[in-house]
């Protein structure tokens, strides 16, 4: 992967004539019409999608021309926003309808998590390139068959992991891997962000009005709905979500692997963590640690949901920051706290002079709309939709900062320490730290995790976490070699029509 582009070269979206007749045939023809543009379909938008709108209008030669939703309502108010603006969009609720539409180049993908990786597909197979949102992939395995996808159908895939875009984080990753801070020690990610109760239903709660159910469900079972709210909150329940490590933390994973520069799954991996604070009807952890050994550098990643103790309103801190990364390295450590900067810090804690990282640009974010409220900075997030923009144009999968092979391997790595979550038991501190005491990272994480959570009334003497096996993967092939029960966890029973192929 080319780690040398700078920011201007992602916000020069190209379509000299030269790289119009460097596309395959049915392409140029294709996008010989309105002028050359590329015409983009953004499938799920009731949250982040209305980002990708944003995003990809702004984009010089691009066009937004359909939309797909399964809430009626969301794509009416979508179609009427475009209507404000004299243009006309095509809509869908389908998402096999809108794929038949051979007038559309690419599609943008923000649906719930366990559509990402059959949407991918469908597209690859349909001709078309796709953006897919964080994480790619419900489960490791049709991670993978995204991955073959994009391959088999030479077709632009970009995972929707904007750090890759960001200049300051480039500048940051590239100067460990010249060793400017010496030999990485432990690579830790950090997701502190505050997550409320979702509460408790009593009982199967009706679907909201418009919604064509079947569809949202998709791959996933048809069951009835019971949680309060069908809308964001499948974020905590396994059938369709992945937790905060793989909602929020996957960009913080990434970058961990990133500043590793490993290119494979962690040969060990393992979890601690529990759902504490609340009783409700969420099943993810909302405080975990995740252990990945990567033959001896140790990935660690925490999650926690609780404030810095009880009823407060600010979040625990590690370094300095909240939701970002540390790469603590043998002549001092790396501060990555945001979408945008790199911060390097000798043994001292004092900032390094010989490291000034990129200035992070003064831009005005967008106001209102479904981008209010998102914490992300906006320049590397229309960087990274630019991006996959000049790839579509210039055919080659090189030139995509985040392909969809990084997005995969970095979502996988949120999905094995939850399967070793969820293969875990119930089991006392001393009974944790027994099992851990050979691993000092993992122990001084848990210890820090025990104090936050006694700061917040709970006692896991008698508020048990949960610990899970250690789990031993063979990187190649992409399963473990220790677990028969946690390889049937790479993957999930389809529910037909809605089947990730075996072969793609």
């Amino acid at each position: 992967m080319n780690t040398n582009i700078s920011r201007r070269s992602f916000l020069k979206v190209s379509i000299a004539t030269a790289a119009v007749f460097s596309l395959p045939r049915w392409t140029w023809a294709k996008q010989g019409g309105a002028n050359g543009d590329i015409r983009i379909a953004v499938v799920g938008f009731r949250g982040r999608g209305g980002s990708h709108i944003q995003g990809f209008s702004g984009l010089h030669g691009v066009r937004v021309v359909a939309l797909c939703d399964v809430d009626e309502s969301v794509l009416a108010k979508g179609a009427k926003d475009f209507e404000k603006k004299n243009q006309k969009v095509k809509t869908y609720t389908d998402i096999r309808k809108l794929l038949e539409n051979k007038d559309i180049d690419a599609i943008s993908i923000a649906t719930p998590n366990h559509w990402h990786s059959l949407a991918t597909v469908w597209a690859c197979q349909a001709g078309k390139d796709v953006y897919v949102e964080k994480p790619v992939s419900h489960n490791v395995w049709e991670g993978r068959q995204a991955v073959k996808a994009a391959e088999k159908y030479n077709r632009i895939v970009q995972a929707g992991m904007q750090c890759r875009s960001s200049a300051g984080i480039r500048d940051g990753i590239e100067f460990l891997h010249k060793g400017g801070l010496g030999k990485i020690l432990v690579s830790r990610g950090l997701c502190y962000k505050r997550r409320d109760s979702i509460g408790k239903a009593n009982g199967e709660q009706p679907i909201p009005p418009g919604i064509d159910y079947d569809l949202w469900c998709g791959p996933a079972p048809k069951e009835p709905l019971r949680r309060l709210r069908l809308h964001y909150d499948w974020h905590w329940v396994w059938p369709t979500g992945n937790g905060d490590i793989g909602n929020q933390g996957v960009h913080q994973m990434d970058i961990c692997r990133w500043a590793l520069n490993v290119h494979g799954l962690s040969p060990r991996v393992m979890s601690i963590g529990g759902r504490f604070g609340y009783d409700d009807d969420g099943e993810t952890p909302n405080t975990q640690i995740a252990f990945h050994d990567y033959n001896g550098t140790p990935l660690i990643f925490e999650v926690r949901g609780l404030p810095e103790k009880k009823d407060a309103k600010s979040m625990d801190k590690f370094l300095g920051t909240d939701i970002g990364c540390v790469i603590h390295c043998e002549n001092g450590y790396l501060v990555i706290p945001s979408y945008s900067e790199a911060f390097a810090y000798g043994k001292d804690g004092k900032k390094l002079k010989e490291f000034k990282g990129a200035a992070k640009p003064k831009v005005k974010r967008p106001s209102g709309g479904a981008t209010a409220g998102i914490i992300m900075d906006f320049q590397e997030d229309s960087g990274h939709f630019a991006n996959f923009i000049k790839a579509v144009r210039s055919r080659k999968p090189s030139d995509l900062t985040g392909p969809i092979q990084e997005g995969h391997l970095s979502s996988a790595l949120c999905h094995t320490p939850n399967i070793s979550y969820r293969l875990g038991k119930q089991s006392s501190p001393g009974e944790i730290r027994e099992q851990i005491k050979g691993n000092k990272e993992t122990a001084e994480t848990f210890g820090r995790l025990q104090e936050h959570l006694a700061a917040n009334g709970v006692n896991i003497t008698d508020t048990k976490a949960v610990i899970g096996p250690m789990l031993k993967m063979d990187p190649k092939t992409e399963k473990f070699e220790n677990n028969a029960a946690a390889n049937a966890l790479l993957t999930r029973n389809y529910r037909a029509p809605f089947v990730v192929p075996e072969q793609v």
